[in-house]
């Protein structure tokens, strides 16, 4: 008998072939007993007629349960009511798996409860769909680039640098050379990188040891980094809209069932075109406090005033141009006014906050050197940062996507932590 795949049925309608699954549903109706069944690829009505079937058939029903896993043969046949458009008109049924007393019920349970039991609530039918439009936004960064000829460079994990904040590190013992972190970012290599192939990305975790138990924060989460020479802020900012209509316009062409199983209103989503809105720090604190904002200039955007500035757009729109003071070392200060430096930030609508920070670097050997310093941190552990800036220096610029913020919305999810199967938050480690 041949063994197919749920999302390969239509490929078989009218033939008698073997489906193997877990079991999601079950109900009967007198003589007449239904399966619904899934297998990663989609689901299955399966329809067992107590005359058609041997006894032991019957009786293996009978002793189903939530999650158990099985293989059913029968005959595929086109139903539009039934998940998926087919349904199978079972003859056999053999159980694989027994699953007694599965933790998660058809009804209300909290949220830690869920988390506990990530492992097995990732079969959730929900669950399931984020992993799906995850998975598609993941490949769409991947093919956006790969047509775009950039390179794939895979950075470090363990560093001896810091990208981002010293407060914010996770360290660890690095045999007799000292102090190892993981790493808040790649960009540092990948700006070497460019340097040797003109275009190029890395994609994987980061890690952030920061104690903030917000709805837009995890530990540990991904993060896809190109890097362009000869790129300045502005083609920086294109490359970044043109980039995120892709991934938007991916989702919903490839995972329109899924958005729809998430409940998501895809409005929103259809106006994310580009070009998108671009607003400078200086006039952003201004609407902000015209819009009742007590936001003062120097200060970094919290999500508040995120949202606040957002909800005036009905798209992404880039904030640039921030003080100086609350951004990186190695952000480009800029010439019409000293007191910023050559950056943005992409903010998504529907108070989503932040899912893009870029900027253009510091290409200047003697004022990288000087804000390294600023900062309190060791010139040593930059010297090859620095070499950069001595041996062909070049205009360059890049960004940080974050996949998870990404995801969550796209799906429309009230919190980040959904958005992976296994987060990591500063009260979780398990499973």
């Amino acid at each position: 008998m041949t063994t197919v795949r749920i999302a390969e049925l239509a490929r078989h309608e009218g033939a008698s072939v073997t489906v193997q699954g877990w079991v999601l549903t079950l109900r009967t109706s007198g003589k007449i007993a239904f399966l619904v069944l899934r297998d990663g690829t989609g689901y299955l009505q399966a329809v067992l007629s107590k005359k058609e079937v041997s006894e032991e058939t019957w009786a293996r029903f009978g002793g189903l349960s939530q999650e158990a896993s099985v293989a059913v043969t029968g005959t595929v046949r086109a139903e539009p009511r039934a998940p998926g458009g087919y349904e199978m008109h079972a003859t056999e049924l053999t159980l694989l798996g027994a699953s007694v007393d599965f933790p998660i019920q058809p009804k209300e349970h909290s949220t830690q409860f869920l988390f506990e039991h990530r492992h097995l609530w990732l079969r959730s039918r929900r669950q399931v769909a984020i992993a799906k439009v995850r998975h598609e936004v993941v490949q769409a960064i991947r093919d956006f680039f790969f047509a775009r000829d950039f390179t794939l460079v895979d950075t470090p994990i363990l560093t001896g640098s810091i990208g981002e904040q010293a407060g914010e590190l996770f360290s660890t013992d690095y045999f007799d050379l000292g102090k190892a972190y993981l790493a808040q970012t790649g960009q540092l290599y990948v700006e070497a990188a460019a340097a040797a192939l003109g275009k190029v990305y890395c994609f994987g975790p980061t890690f952030r040891a920061e104690k903030s138990k917000t709805r837009r924060h995890l530990t540990e989460f991904w993060m896809v980094e190109p890097e362009v020479a000869f790129h300045d802020s502005n083609d920086n900012m294109r490359l970044q809209e043109e980039f995120v209509s892709y991934i938007v316009g991916r989702a919903l062409e490839a995972r329109r069932e899924e958005l729809k199983e998430l409940e998501r209103d895809t409005g929103p989503l259809e106006r994310v075109q580009a070009p998108f809105a671009r607003i400078s720090y200086t006039d952003a604190v201004q609407k902000l406090n015209a819009l009742g904002s007590d936001m003062a200039w120097g200060r970094d955007l919290g999500g508040d005033d995120e949202t606040l500035l957002a909800q005036q757009y009905d798209r992404p729109v880039f904030v640039f141009n921030y003080p100086k003071g609350v951004k990186a070392f190695y952000m480009k200060e800029n010439p019409d006014d000293p007191r910023t430096v050559l950056n943005n930030d992409c903010l998504a609508p529907e108070g989503y906050g932040e899912i893009i920070g870029g900027s253009q670097r510091e290409d200047d050997y003697d004022r990288l050197l000087a804000r390294i310093l600023e900062q309190g941190l060791d010139p040593e552990a930059y010297r090859w940062y620095l070499d950069l800036r001595k041996y062909g220096t070049f205009v360059h610029s890049g960004f940080g996507l974050g996949v998870e913020r990404t995801v969550a919305w796209i799906c429309g999810l009230p919190h980040i932590r959904e958005t992976i199967a296994f987060p990591r938050q500063i009260h979780r480690l398990y499973p």
